[in-house]
């Protein structure tokens, strides 16, 4: 096999991989919405039930006050969140730092009442006569907003009191400069037997993907997911739960339940004791996922709490690190971890040197290039010493014929004597590969690259080039690489070889404008470097005459 034909396996082999990494991470089918309300409907959990999974009665029917519930809204510095009288559910949350991905004018909602999609933040407690997120609150105030000074505000909501005296309170505290709320229960025993009882943080949501990116249709996970320190990192599709397939841990001492979808996340991480998780399909476009906690018994007359962190907001590397630990596994780059975690890494400190993401492509490109400069030479010039046996290979083809095995026999003869490797020029290309998917999935996975700018045109970096210039470029520079590399003997061959610009192009297309800066740069400096090269071997070689 030539160096040709294994260029032409390799970019084959590559796009079957792009294929295969896009397949598995395909897991949210578009289905139809569920009707209004329906959130309202979704049944109570209960703890330890079959297999230590939560037990789902039948659903009841949305009730009517779900949409009539009085709500409350609160504004930080950072988003305003609904909450409504209806269980003290968080119905609509809209973060004010992050834009609208079809709308820019408008800020992006992540927890939704039915505009785009259906998500809410659920709690409640477990007991006979003991509120949950059916139960109507009472608001202790409609508007809420954080006041200069202030590091945090918080709403309270009261529930009715049980027959026997047991009376409850809901607290939701947001902060300043943050994603990061609690939700709290103020448990008072007026009666006159101790109690137990269970609460439970829960998201429920609809199986439709969020925001996906452009690019061989490739969908980023959307799902519920878990993670304990025995586990680790566990996803669990929305399929697998309808099938009743899901398999996650359930009963822990640690870790934390999450929603993950593209660029953002949501996650109850209790801080201490004894959990279970569960995950359930309350009806055909509508699921559930949440963690189930016990709360110390309270005596009679004695008040209980319990909090629990919730983050809801982007996918920030710094914030989900100091949220939970392994929380910042949901910004997932498959199984090029490896390589996407570092390099990512290395992207955020030139973004911190320059301020711009796009000049820290070009540099950590610049870098990858200076890295790999000896191992790309070595490879170059085995292309430049084949580009010189051009006219001697071709005679050898006109003076052998169709005789394809005393053809090969002397090419091999004719490499020997030259100390040529006619496999050295692919090496770069398969360096490349794994950086260049692990860069897609960067550019893909993290919500730094979400709307950042580069310049002039190129608004957002995590997109499709408006104008197709920068494929263009890429083309262009891919056409220049082909005619700096020695031409294949075969007719045939030789101009496959001149189509590939072309069909590169077309790919880049739709490829997001900061993976192909990061090839334009890396063509344009490894022309750079191959032209030097052909110099330096084409000189030698008149030298040498």
């Amino acid at each position: 096999m030539d160096n040709r034909r294994l260029i032409l396996l390799l970019v084959f082999s590559f796009s079957l991989v792009m294929l295969w990494d896009g397949w598995q991470r395909h897991s949210n089918p578009k289905v139809e919405a569920p009707a209004a309300g329906q959130t309202a409907g979704v049944p109570t959990p209960t703890p330890s039930a079959t297999a230590g999974a939560a037990a789902v009665p039948g659903q009841p029917a949305a009730t009517p006050a779900a949409a009539a519930a009085p709500k409350a809204v609160i504004r930080t510095d950072v988003l305003v969140a609904e909450i409504s009288a209806q269980g003290g559910d968080i119905v609509r949350l809209e973060l004010t730092q992050h834009k609208d991905t079809e709308d820019r004018s408008r800020n992006y909602v992540l927890f939704d009442n039915g505009e785009k999609h259906h998500y809410a933040a659920q709690t409640g407690l477990i007991g006979n006569g003991l509120p949950n997120h059916k139960t109507l609150f009472n608001l202790g105030a409609q508007n809420l907003e954080l006041k200069d000074g202030e590091d945090a505000v918080t709403l309270r909501l009261d529930a009715p009191a049980t027959a026997d005296g047991i009376k409850v309170a809901k607290l939701i505290t947001f902060h300043r400069g943050s994603y990061q709320a609690e939700v709290s229960y103020e448990i008072g025993n007026g009666s006159g037997a101790p109690i137990a009882p269970h609460a439970y943080f829960q998201f429920t949501r609809d199986g439709k993907p969020a925001e996906q990116p452009g690019g061989f249709g490739v969908q980023t996970f959307t799902g519920p997911a878990f993670y304990t320190e025995a586990d680790k990192y566990q996803k669990v599709s929305f399929e697998d739960i309808a099938a009743k397939k899901a398999k996650f841990v359930t009963k822990t001492a640690d870790g934390w339940a999450a929603m993950v979808q593209h660029y953002f996340v949501a996650g109850w991480a209790p801080t201490a004791g004894e959990r279970e998780f569960f995950a359930n399909q309350v009806s055909s476009d509508l699921y559930s996922a949440g963690v189930i906690l016990p709360v110390a018994a309270i005596a009679p007359g004695q008040t209980g709490t319990l909090s629990v962190p919730l983050y809801a907001g982007p996918q920030e590397q710094s914030r989900l690190e100091k949220f939970a630990k392994g929380f910042d596994l949901v910004v997932d780059y498959g199984w090029l971890t490896i390589i996407a975690a570092p390099l990512f890494w290395v992207l955020e400190w030139f973004h911190k040197l320059t301020g711009n993401w796009g000049w820290a492509i070009i540099l950590v490109t610049i870098a990858l290039k200076a890295v790999f400069f000896p191992l790309s030479a070595a490879s170059y010039k085995s292309m430049a010493k084949m580009k010189t046996l051009g006219p001697r290979l071709q005679r050898m083809k006109e003076q052998y014929g169709d005789d394809k095995m005393k053809m090969q026999q002397a090419m091999m003869d004719l490499y020997k004597r030259e100390k040529v490797n006619p496999l050295g020029g692919c090496l770069p290309i398969l360096i490349q590969i794994p950086v260049f998917i692990a860069l897609y999935w960067v550019l893909l996975g993290v919500v730094e690259m979400r709307g950042a700018p580069w310049l002039g045109w190129i608004q957002d970096l995590s997109v499709k080039d408006p104008f197709y210039i920068l494929p263009l470029i890429m083309g262009a520079t891919s056409f220049i690489q082909t005619k700096l590399n020695p031409a294949p003997p075969d007719p045939i061959q030789a101009k496959v070889m001149m189509m590939m610009p072309i069909l590169f192009t077309f790919m880049f297309l739709w490829f997001p404008a900061g993976l192909v800066l990061y090839w334009v740069v890396n063509n344009t400096l490894s022309i750079l470097q191959q032209w030097q090269i052909n110099r330096m071997i084409e000189a030698g070689g008149k030298t040498a005459e």
